[in-house]
């Protein structure tokens, strides 16, 4: 098929622009050279409609709710899959054959130890410290833990960088529930390597060496389709993130650590706090739920419902309606009586029937259900946005390797300068 170009027109010339086309159908307009040749950049505040890269990991499509890894539909990965297999996926490409899975497991469990050096980190963190601090600069002291995957040659050294990845994915859960165990002032808890990855970390959270702790199989198995649910997310602010910090060939940890930092801020990682701390509000008002409902219709109250509706979703978030089920079998197994989660489900309830809602698609999404998860587990708010780093691992894993591997240069955003023209300084005592 022959090239296709759009043209520009400004200042009196004409600039042919490539068109470029991806697999599904989506379009977009080559500018690399725009500059070059013309002078002018784009400005696109926030990138919302700059594609900053090509990548082969993962598909959206926001208006038709459509979420695929490397092909496969999210529906089928969340039934049939494990998060390890995804991982596995997002990150090599193809879905394991059996022996290579079992391989894969076996490496994560016999790597999720941490220096015992650590400890004495988590001892310099006051009681208080936020578990995403923590989380953020433990893995950042991996790089010092293994100097030698900062400076990796990707090409040259595949089978280090393997053990590289596999130390953050087997490692994270580690750092995570020690991160809430410091929170708490409780001890630490190792591994258990006889565990699933789920059920390891559930442990390392959970258990107290005053008394038996057992692993609930509903709640290990909602973990997994959660971490599943949001092992990536296409060109987001945390994956573009650790692309750009990479794109200066940092090494993976360090961009992963700048992935947590960014995922860190409220208008990224917090919506599912924000759920929790809405229905603590309708709580303390009494818990008319009908009220808020009314409220939330009127654009004047300055009231919204957290976890209805999507940024990206323009009908319905795929990843909801699978979470959904999960959260009700939770809730069925812990029998749980939490004023809280029947508020939830009373939301839930209007939203789905409310023609309101219905005819503006404001549907629960994925960030609704898995607040009343991690709330029905006991995870505490303060650790929602940890267990949405242990879940985006292996995607930002997989877009670290792929703009290695694919040679994409350092990221440089232009401007445009609004600032003061050339001035001449003047001296402090003739200001």
């Amino acid at each position: 098929m022959s090239q296709e170009f759009a043209e520009l027109h400004v200042e009196g010339k004409v600039y042919k622009l490539p068109v470029v086309r991806g697999t599904e159908g989506e379009k977009a307009i080559d500018i690399a050279k725009l500059r070059d040749e013309s002078g002018f950049i784009t400005l696109d505040t926030g990138y919302k409609n700059t594609g900053a890269t090509k990548s082969a990991i993962t598909f959206l499509d926001g208006e038709n709710g459509i979420l695929r890894y490397r092909g496969y539909p999210i529906e089928q990965l969340a039934e049939h899959s494990t998060f390890l297999e995804v991982a596995f996926l997002l990150i090599y490409g193809y879905l394991p054959k059996k022996a290579e899975l079992d391989k894969f497991i076996h490496e994560v469990r016999t790597h999720t130890m941490v220096n015992e050096d650590m400890r004495k980190i988590f001892d310099g963190f006051p009681v208080n410290a936020h578990p995403m601090g923590v989380l953020s600069a433990l893995v950042t002291s991996l790089s010092a833990f293994y100097p030698k995957a900062v400076g990796l040659d990707i090409d040259k050294e595949k089978e280090y960088l393997d053990l590289t990845i596999i130390r953050i994915i087997a490692k994270l859960p580690t750092i995570a529930a020690w991160s809430y165990k410091n929170s708490q002032g409780h001890p630490l808890n190792y591994p258990k390597n006889s565990l699933d990855y789920c059920s390891n970390f559930l442990h390392m959270m959970f258990s107290l060496p005053v008394e038996p702790y057992e692993v609930n199989p509903v709640v290990a198995r909602a973990l997994d389709k959660l971490l599943i649910l949001h092992a990536d997310h296409e060109q987001n602010c945390s994956a573009s993130t650790v692309r750009l910090v990479g794109s200066s060939h940092a090494g993976l940890y360090s961009s992963i650590a700048a992935g947590i930092d960014a995922l860190w801020g409220p208008l990224h990682g917090g919506a599912n706090q924000e759920v929790i701390e809405m229905l603590q509000e309708i709580h303390d008002a009494g818990g008319n739920v009908k009220q808020f409902v009314e409220k939330a219709k009127d654009k004047n109250s300055g009231f919204r419902l957290m976890g209805f509706g999507h940024r990206v979703y323009k009908n319905f978030d795929p990843r909801a309606k699978i979470i959904k089920k999960a959260a009700d079998d939770v809730l069925k197994a812990l029998n749980i009586n939490d004023p809280l989660l029947d508020i939830a489900k009373e939301l839930e309830h209007a939203a789905l029937n409310d023609q309101y809602f219905i005819d503006r698609k404001l549907y629960p999404n994925v960030d609704f259900y898995s607040g009343i998860i991690y709330k029905a587990i006991g995870i505490p708010i303060n650790m929602f946005t940890v267990m949405f780093a242990l879940g985006r691992l292996p995607g930002w894993i997989a877009q670290w390797l792929e703009m290695r591997r694919t040679k994409e240069p350092i990221g440089r955003p232009r401007q445009i300068y609004i600032g003061e023209t050339a001035r001449d300084y003047v001296p402090v005592d003739k200001r």
